[in-house]
């Protein structure tokens, strides 16, 4: 059966997400349950989460699928595909143009077959950031209105609800020309979302991050935008695993050289 996923749910599908070896709290969970109340989705058998999929709108102009998850014992039974075709509709009745994924190898087979086509590579990296020199820190603050346009440029998309979500359980490190958040994870703290018109605003937002919080952190980037890649690598991060951007619907792409860190796999 499928249903609507429930705070009473939470412990079960943080035991599906840290089975699967993922970052995401009990936190990320209560968050995306609230934000999309109405399609964050559970398969139940025999009394039990069996399987889990959401679906985070941004208006009608994009959709993200995320936390697709079957635990070991009911994989193989089709629970996932019938959680995303249930998104997908989902977002077919909303109207919403493009619907985007981060997939792993293990289930791009499934996406394609649902009518999604690779966009670009994404990546996560890792590291402590201990090889770089101590920057004046000033503290943080909550998102500001002011940067949102800049974001709008960057994501391609309205995403000022989810920002505000996050930023209530982050450090929000600003400039008048980007902004960085760190958060806490269950495995280590991580970054992201991160925008800055350049890569030296970048630099100086991840100095600040990097020296308030001890890590290791990770890190979720596009390897399109050479200078975050290169930030990375200069900063002592490493290269961890690699995942596939999908789509389906009309292709929707931002200013990408500003997309220094992405919010996670499950918001984009």
């Amino acid at each position: 059966m499928i249903r609507l996923l429930a705070a009473t749910d939470i412990p079960r599908a943080l035991e599906l997400s840290s089975t699967a070896g993922w970052n995401q709290t009990a936190e990320d969970w209560q968050m995306l349950i609230d934000l999309a109340p109405e399609s964050c989705f559970a398969f139940e058998c025999d009394g039990e989460l069996a399987a889990t999929a959401t679906l985070i709108c941004y208006e009608r102009r994009l959709a993200w699928i995320g936390m697709v998850l079957t635990s070991p014992a009911y994989r193989r039974r089709g629970f996932a595909r019938a959680l995303v075709t249930h998104a997908l509709e989902a977002a077919d009745l909303r109207s919403i143009e493009t619907v985007k994924l981060d997939a792993t190898d293990e289930g791009r087979p499934l996406y394609e077959s649902l009518g999604f086509v690779a966009e670009q590579e994404i990546e996560r990296w890792s590291g402590d950031g201990r090889s770089l020199s101590r920057p004046v820190y000033t503290e943080p603050a909550r998102f500001p209105e002011s940067l949102a346009a800049l974001d709008l440029s960057a994501f391609a998309a309205e995403r000022s609800r989810v920002l505000a979500a996050l930023s209530s359980r982050a450090c929000v490190f600003t400039d008048p020309d980007g902004y960085l958040f760190g958060r806490t994870g269950r495995t280590a703290p991580y970054i992201g979302p991160c925008i800055a018109r350049t890569p030296e605003i970048a630099r100086r937002l991840l100095h600040r991050c990097l020296y308030k919080n001890e890590g290791p952190w990770l890190w979720d980037l596009l390897p399109a935008n050479a200078s975050a890649r290169d930030l990375a690598l200069e900063s002592g991060f490493h290269l961890q695993r690699k995942l596939v951007r999908m789509y389906r619907g009309t292709k929707l792409r931002g200013e990408e050289k500003m997309l220094f860190a992405i919010a996670g796999f499950e918001l984009g």
